[in-house]
């Protein structure tokens, strides 16, 4: 996963970068951002539906082979020198389709590989490598626009997808017993979202979580127009800006699988919000480029102590034969958050700059987690929800 994902971030990097290079346009950024996400708000509980059903290796097989070809449609199109705008959309939608059924089925899938007493450490190392590609990918990324030209992003995201593919067919997992049909796949959605409505902690963690997505999560879309209009850096530069967030949210990722177990989760999930909160805040001041790395390394820490301590809650919260359908809402949160983010920070930047829209983020963000924690205080949710 560790060799997909850095050719997943690989991609990303060059995406972005690739569209402001041939639109200079802010709002177009958020708009294939959103255009990508869009589909999950479509799929994903249907996709969630499919993960209860099904083997959850085999569902992620099949989507990440379609996304190993969806790159190299992309590779082969930007290498031919007729990529065009419309080609970047209708490939970000595709790959949102395939990330509606592989986000709930990868989820649900990690407490079969390890138990429930040990998924805040799993889920916690998951997203110490998903954060250690966001270091090594936009770095790389960077390296090669500058060196031999984005098609080699786009091919090697590509060629990455066969390790992970690999490594699922090698794991040894106990026979898939299917559960018995539901009367109909409309009804077994309905039960996902019944059972959510009636747990209060899950649904509290998920209103929290796409507060933070659409209004904190905006800035990394707008990471280009900062790194080209704010502070003046090129390839390397842009690259060097995602890094550094992702060298925080793996240090984040780190800090919960080690100290997870022993500190309270709702100080790990208001704390990191709060810390992320007023790194972006500083972000919308700061000019120097060595503090601008700085405040994303810190504020991808929080960020993740956050996102990853909330993952955990959510999974081990719900029960077995549900998680695939909370996992399924949980990507609907997230595919309905993207699209909403990216539009929000798109046509903000464009009224009013991307430093006030980085700053109007933190504040809400802020805002929505003080809120939460006083609700929490006077009512904490019981242990069962």
């Amino acid at each position: 996963q560790l060799v997909s994902l850095t050719g997943t971030w690989m991609q990303a990097t060059a995406q972005g970068w690739l569209i402001y290079q041939l639109t200079g346009s802010k709002v177009l950024l958020g708009t294939v951002v959103a255009v990508g996400s869009l589909p999950m708000l479509l799929f994903s509980v249907w996709g969630g539906s499919v993960a209860d059903r099904h083997s959850k290796r085999t569902v992620i097989i099949v989507t990440q082979s379609g996304m190993m070809l969806l790159a190299f449609a992309f590779a082969a199109f930007v290498g031919s020198g007729h990529i065009q705008t419309w080609h970047i959309l209708v490939l970000a939608a595709l790959g949102g389709v395939a990330m509606a059924f592989d986000m709930p089925a990868r989820q649900a899938f990690m407490v079969e590989m390890t138990s429930r007493e040990h998924l805040m450490n799993a889920v916690s190392l998951n997203s110490a490598i998903v954060n250690g590609a966001r270091v090594i990918g936009p770095a790389a990324a960077g390296f090669l626009m500058a060196s031999v030209g984005m098609t080699w992003c786009f091919l090697l995201n590509g060629i990455s997808f066969i390790a992970v593919i690999a490594g699922l067919l090698l794991m040894r997992l106990p026979k898939f017993v299917p559960p018995a049909k539901p009367h109909s796949t409309g009804r077994h959605v309905l039960e996902g979202f019944t059972y959510v409505a009636g747990h209060r902690r899950v649904r509290i963690l998920l209103l929290l979580f796409g507060v933070v997505g659409i209004f904190g999560w905006s800035y990394s879309v707008l990471l280009p127009a900062y790194a080209t209009d704010i502070l003046h850096v090129g390839e390397s530069g842009y690259g060097m800006l995602l890094s550094a967030n992702g060298a925080g949210a793996l240090l984040g990722a780190l800090t919960v699988a080690t100290f997870g177990n022993r500190v309270r989760p709702r100080l790990l999930i208001f704390g990191g919000l709060w810390v992320f909160s007023a790194m972006l805040l500083m972000l919308a001041v700061v000019r120097w480029y060595p503090l601008v790395l700085a405040c994303l390394v810190v504020g991808g820490w929080g960020m993740l102590l956050n996102f990853s301590t909330t993952n955990t809650l959510v999974q081990t919260s719900v029960s077995d034969a549900m998680r695939g359908r909370v996992m399924g809402i949980w990507a609907l949160v997230f595919g309905g958050m993207m699209p909403a983010s990216g539009f929000e920070s798109g046509f903000l930047s464009h009224a009013v700059g991307v430093p006030w829209t980085i700053a109007v983020g933190a504040v809400i963000c802020a805002g929505a987690g003080l809120i939460t924690w006083l609700a929490v205080q006077r009512n904490p949710p019981a242990p069962n929800g």
